[in-house]
């Protein structure tokens, strides 16, 4: 059987974006977009030239309809359910003077908390090279987690590529439920991605070097650990080795987005076929990029923008 392309699965939002720096109740007007974590992968491998789909549920309104035709518009193959009753989800993101950006979330009785088993297409699923999936949907909710376990087991069952983003989210669980959930999905993968926190926060413990963490995820199951460690780099254990790759020099200006471009350019160049060295540092050179410009998708880099970006040491 040919296997061709990608499908990932999660909750897609609608995103409003302060037009100005300052606290929300100050600023006059701001941008409508769109923004999920498992959809910003999917628009990282279309730009990349990979084909992929993307499952989800929206509601029966005009975000989710904005959702769809931005996705669209990105070469991202869409098959959403859109919900009669639950709205789209909906988050605000911020950027206070001095500060950090901050994202508030209106997604507790959201469409895409009532993702079930019955919205993920079976054959979708078994006919693609790789499923992608992230610790943000089961934390959504039973129904949600009840969804991407169905996925996986389609994917495994199916011999397809299971890769697993771990992205934590602490305001969604506790570290306890995380871990139980998060564990049985990353044992079922063979790519897990992970912040050197959130590899602690799996393997239970509150010190390790990245090269520790590296390999307690590998003992986990997957055959490729990958740590997204940011001004640091990232570092994996791949077919029995170690692998680093030190972070690109930016003059950074939004981070949100960045940890989604790494994984989608590091997708992209697994399936070209390209080596462990050249995934990683093409993950870190998308993620780098991503930094350079507001907006949770809208920097992620294709194939020629990567290409400029090798003539420069310093990405601006």
């Amino acid at each position: 059987m040919s296997r061709r392309g990608v499908v990932t699965l999660g909750e897609t939002m609608g995103l409003l974006t302060a037009d100005a720096v300052g606290h929300l109740q100050h600023v006059p007007t701001m941008t409508l977009g769109v923004g999920g974590a498992e959809s910003n992968v999917a628009i990282a491998l279309a730009r990349l030239g990979t084909p992929v789909s993307w499952i989800g549920r929206l509601g029966a309104d005009s975000i989710g309809d904005k959702v769809v035709r931005e996705l669209t518009a990105e070469r991202v193959d869409v098959h959403a359910h859109r919900d009669p009753v639950a709205p789209t989800g909906l988050m605000l993101k911020e950027r206070p003077p001095g500060g950090a950006t901050r994202v508030w979330y209106y997604r507790a009785h959201g469409a895409g908390a009532r993702l079930s088993p019955a919205d993920v297409d079976t054959d979708l699923i078994a006919g693609a090279a790789l499923l992608h999936v992230t610790g943000i949907t089961p934390a959504l909710g039973e129904s949600p987690a009840a969804a991407v376990r169905k996925a996986v087991d389609i994917a495994r069952s199916a011999g397809v590529t299971v890769s697993v983003d771990v992205n934590y989210r602490s305001a969604l669980w506790t570290p306890e439920a995380a871990r139980q959930v998060l564990r049985e999905l990353v044992t079922d993968a063979d790519i897990v991605f992970a912040g050197d926190d959130e590899a602690r926060l799996l393997l239970g413990t509150d010190t390790g070097s990245a090269v520790e963490l590296a390999d307690g995820l590998a003992a986990l199951g997957p055959a490729e650990a990958v740590l997204k460690l940011g001004a640091d780099g990232a570092l994996a254990r791949a077919g029995g080795r170690i692998h680093e790759q030190a972070a690109f020099p930016i003059r950074p200006v939004d981070p949100v987005g960045a940890g989604d471009a790494f994984v989608g350019a590091y997708l992209a160049e697994r399936l070209a076929g390209r080596d462990i060295a050249t995934r990683l540092e093409t993950a870190a050179r998308a993620g780098a990029l991503m930094c350079t410009v507001p907006g949770d998708w809208e920097a992620l880099p294709t194939r020629a923008a990567l290409s400029v970006s090798e003539t420069s040491d310093v990405i601006r």
